[in-house]
């Protein structure tokens, strides 16, 4: 089993993914399974979100959980001067689990430290987001049959993506190639680059984003560029439309080919590519739903 909370990808073995995803399957054919029932799991999001949020309270009810907990951190004692020290203690009192977003890169890992339940992290500033991970692996295992050797070109907000920074650790125990392409202010942190030196994963780095490149890949992961974390509005405006992909790129594509996206999506996906067969975002979030069951059950030490 993972060890009690699960606040980064990397914490989790090859063994622990594969686990979660399969189980993850059993949630996928019968997602209403009462797991939880008489557990009470708190939803702290002191940074906006829509997916992640409702997917795990969507996942707690359908086992049988009871949710509390708060999507807006001006409402709460945080706005009085409460430190998170003190919320996640008081929380701890009451809930059985927590899933927290932050805006901090390391909370949700303090959080873990003071708490005496465990803590899902629900994606913590440019750090981590290890459900996404997860989710964003089922959906390749599931579109591609396997996990092992496949081509990943990750497009965008290399340099702020959480996501994929996540993703390339999750992928690392299965030998993938990956295309990075971004703009010189946007690209993949030499952090990132290190790790997979260091673990023998192939990558090239593009600026140019080509018919060429999307033509070689299973896996065409998109990205926003987030607003949110540009302090210079001049610099977001220069790149946030730098990338767009539409349908007319994917003519020539891998039949097997998936496009995905941790969504919210602006411009950077044409809505011309929603019909297109290669377009797997939708499902991809739906998938969200299962697998976050999976990692409650998992976290909690309930065997499916």
């Amino acid at each position: 089993m993972l060890c009690k909370s699960l606040v980064s990808i990397d914490q989790c073995t090859k063994e622990d993914i594969l686990r979660i995803l399969d189980n993850t399957v059993k949630f996928e054919k019968e997602p209403n399974q009462r797991l939880m029932e008489g557990k009470v799991a708190a939803t702290l999001f002191f940074e906006p979100s829509t997916r992640t949020r409702l997917s795990f309270e969507v996942a707690v009810q359908r086992l049988g959980g009871s949710i509390v907990g708060f999507q807006d951190a001006s409402t709460t004692s945080s706005s009085k001067g409460e430190s998170l020290k003190d919320t996640i203690l008081m929380v701890s009192n009451y809930a059985d689990v927590i899933i927290i977003r932050h805006y901090l890169e390391g909370a949700a890992r303090y959080a873990s430290e003071v708490s005496s339940t465990p803590v899902i992290n629900a994606g913590d500033g440019a750090n981590q987001h290890p459900s996404q991970t997860l989710l964003d692996m089922y959906s390749i295992r599931k579109t591609q049959g396997k996990l092992d050797d496949l081509t990943i070109t990750i497009v965008g907000d290399l340099k702020y993506g959480r996501t994929v920074h996540s993703l390339i650790v999750g992928m690392s125990h299965f030998n993938p190639t990956f295309h990075f392409i971004a703009p010189d202010e946007l690209r993949m942190p030499d952090e990132q680059k290190r790790f997979c030196i260091m673990h023998g994963i192939k990558f090239n780095e593009h600026v140019v984003f080509s018919e060429e490149i999307i033509n070689q890949s299973d896996i065409l992961y998109m990205t926003r560029v987030q607003r949110e974390r540009f302090t210079d509005l001049v610099e977001y405006e220069r790149v946030k439309n730098v990338y767009i992909l539409r349908n007319k790129m994917l003519e020539n594509s891998r039949s097997n080919l998936k496009v995905l996206h941790p969504l919210p999506r602006v411009n950077e996906i044409a809505y011309d590519v929603d019909d297109s067969p290669q377009a797997y975002y939708i499902q991809q979030a739906r998938n969200g739903l299962f697998t976050r069951e999976a990692i409650l059950c998992d976290v909690l030490g309930i065997v499916i």
